[in-house]
């Protein structure tokens, strides 16, 4: 699992790279938990996911409980569609925002 994290006009982008797992999926929570302070808006990029398992989605839904708490936003990206039929089927995709590019959950984070 790889995670990159960039500022893009203060947008927080964390891009991630690997399957989601039990193994991964705390190292996930534990490089954007500390990013999200008050109004936070963060864009988790998942174009270079093709696996997520049901601890990779406890991970998305502490990330977006966490950022909710700090009346931040959360935008996810590039899910492939055998993960967004996981999410929609888990009732999980209700939660969140999501976008087909990044520079289109930029475009909507920064209206």
């Amino acid at each position: 699992m790889e995670i990159n994290t960039q500022l893009i006009d203060s947008i927080t982008v964390a891009e991630l790279a690997g399957e989601i797992d039990a193994n991964t999926a705390p190292s996930v929570t534990q490089a954007i938990l500390p990013l999200l302070d008050s109004g936070s808006k963060i864009l988790v990029d998942l174009t270079n996911v093709p696996y997520m398992s049901s601890a990779g989605l406890r991970a998305l839904l502490t990330l977006y409980r966490q950022t909710m708490a700090k009346d931040g936003k959360l935008v996810l990206v590039g899910l492939s569609e055998e993960i967004r039929d996981t999410m929609s089927i888990t009732g999980f995709l209700d939660f969140f925002t999501t976008c087909e590019t990044v520079n289109s959950g930029l475009e909507l984070l920064g209206a």
